[in-house]
C-alpha cells in the first residue's frame, strides 16, 4: 500500500476529497495531513476522517525539522493540497519527482509567487480570458515550474464572475486531482 502525505494551509476541501477518495483504496491511502497553520479547517476534516495532523512553523519547514517529520512516514508520494508555502529545496532534493501541487490556472499563465486563491481568478476575469482551468505539476525549486502532468481547461463567460470561476475550478479540482494521483501512483 503506497503513502501519501498531504501538505495544505486552508480548509482542505481537497485534502478532504483526496482523503475520502483513497480510503478502503488498494492502492494507496493518505497518512497524515501537514499544515502551516494551527487554524487552518483542513486540520479538523483530517482528524474527523481518522487521519493524522501536524502543524509546523515556517522556521520547522525551512529549518529542516519538517523533513525528518516526512523521513518518519517516508511517503511515496506528497500532494500540496492549497499549500502556500514555497517547499523547501531540501525536501524536493531528498523526494524528486514525489511531490505534486495542483495550481487553478492553466500554467504557465497566472503563476508564481502570490498567484494563489481568490488573485488568480480575480486576474483571470480582468483580463477577459477565454478559458482558466487546473493545473497538476511537480514541485520544484521555483513556484509553479515544474515539469506539468495534467491540465483540464474551463470556458470562462463574458458574464463571469471571480466567485463563477473559482466554482468552477474547484469542480475541476474535486473531480480531477484524486483520479491524477491515482494514476501516478499505479
Amino acid at each position: 500500500m503506497k503513502k501519501i502525505l498531504i501538505f495544505a494551509s486552508g480548509a482542505g476541501s481537497n485534502a478532504e476529497n483526496i482523503i475520502k477518495h483513497f480510503h478502503n483504496n488498494d492502492i494507496a491511502t493518505v497518512v497524515a495531513v501537514f499544515s502551516n497553520n494551527v487554524k487552518a479547517g483542513v486540520i479538523s476534516k483530517a482528524e474527523n476522517l481518522g487521519i493524522a495532523s501536524h502543524t509546523f512553523s515556517k522556521t520547522d519547514l525551512n529549518e529542516g525539522n519538517v523533513l525528518q517529520e516526512i523521513n518518519k512516514i517516508q511517503p511515496d508520494l506528497i500532494v500540496l493540497a492549497g499549500f502556500l508555502l514555497k517547499f523547501p529545496e531540501s525536501i524536493i532534493a531528498e523526494y524528486p519527482n514525489s511531490i505534486i501541487n495542483i495550481h487553478p490556472a492553466l500554467l504557465p499563465k497566472y503563476g508564481g509567487k502570490g498567484m494563489y486563491g481568490m488573485h488568480i481568478h480575480e486576474a483571470v476575469v480582468a483580463n477577459r480570458e477565454k478559458e482558466t482551468g487546473i493545473t497538476i505539476h511537480y514541485v520544484n525549486e521555483n513556484y509553479d515550474e515544474g515539469a506539468q502532468i495534467f491540465q483540464k481547461k474551463v470556458t470562462v463567460l463574458g458574464t463571469d464572475t471571480a466567485a463563477v470561476v473559482a466554482e468552477k475550478i474547484h469542480s475541476l479540482e474535486q473531480k480531477y486531482f484524486p483520479k491524477v494521483i491515482e494514476d501516478i501512483l499505479k
